[in-house]
């Protein structure tokens, strides 16, 4: 499957009363892998930028004034989106921009989003995923271990590659099985990223690692203390009778 990672920053916060794109970023991704291919342009907006948003993306209209208008890319823009999954986090947002830029152009075709790409949304599928939790890029970074600390300042193709990174984590990668199981970091960190991609590139066997006695008397004593908590015994000790039915879970002492 061929992906194009987007993003935009924009005069302020409403298409539909006339803010505008000035950056716009775009990453490509064919079966999860990079291929090198980009789109990136600053734009101007003709109008002023907010100053709200100048304090998210530090971008000024003084900075814009020879940069092309959305028109003067947009066939560019199309054939590099055109026929892929558009993948956005808060998609309608970006969405509804672009449509708005699109239907700008006197007699553009096509004059939607949606006749050039489908569309797939990483705020709703981290919705999905960790209700209740906050779901900004930079809390997702945060909770799947990606490194955002060259990010001052909001930018579209910065935060372009910080989506592919969080959509690769969120979709393929493996979450550490405790809290805090990665030495210096707090909460489940992202590892083992893309292990189905590199398994099939390499040809050496995958070396097994058996727990040692040490190891396990800890595991139990670890789940003793989960026990304690949990009625019905732990979760994983519910798991395991059910694929070992002699295994009877722990009630808790």
């Amino acid at each position: 499957m061929r992906q194009i990672f987007l993003d935009t920053e924009t005069t302020g916060l409403h298409a539909e009363t006339g803010d505008r794109i000035i950056e716009i970023g775009a990453i490509e991704l064919v079966g999860r892998e990079r291929t090198g291919r980009e789109f990136h342009h600053y734009l101007q907006p003709d109008r002023q930028i907010d100053e709200g948003a100048i304090k998210v993306h530090g971008i000024t209209n003084e900075q814009l004034k020879d940069c092309p208008r959305f028109a003067d890319i947009a066939d560019e823009f199309i054939a590099f989106v055109q026929g892929a999954q558009l993948v956005a986090h808060n998609a309608d947002f970006d969405i509804g921009f672009l449509d708005a830029e699109l239907a700008r152009i006197e007699g553009a075709s096509p004059s939607s989003m949606k006749e050039i790409c489908s569309v797939f949304d990483t705020l709703a599928e981290a919705r999905r995923r960790h209700p209740g939790s906050s779901n900004a890029l930079d809390a997702l970074c945060a909770r799947y271990g990606i490194d955002t600390s060259h990010r001052a300042l909001h930018g579209a193709l910065k935060d372009a590659n910080l989506l592919a990174n969080l959509y690769l984590a969120m979709t393929g990668g493996q979450m550490g099985l405790f809290v805090g199981d990665l030495a210096g970091q707090e909460g489940p960190q992202e590892v083992g990223l893309g292990m189905r991609s590199i398994a099939r590139r390499s040809s050496r066997k995958l070396m097994v690692r058996h727990a040692t006695e040490e190891e396990l008397d800890e595991h139990e004593a670890f789940l003793k203390e989960l026990d304690k908590t949990c009625t019905q015994g732990s979760l994983w000790r519910r798991l395991r009778a059910a694929q070992l039915p002699n295994i009877q879970p722990s009630s808790a002492e």
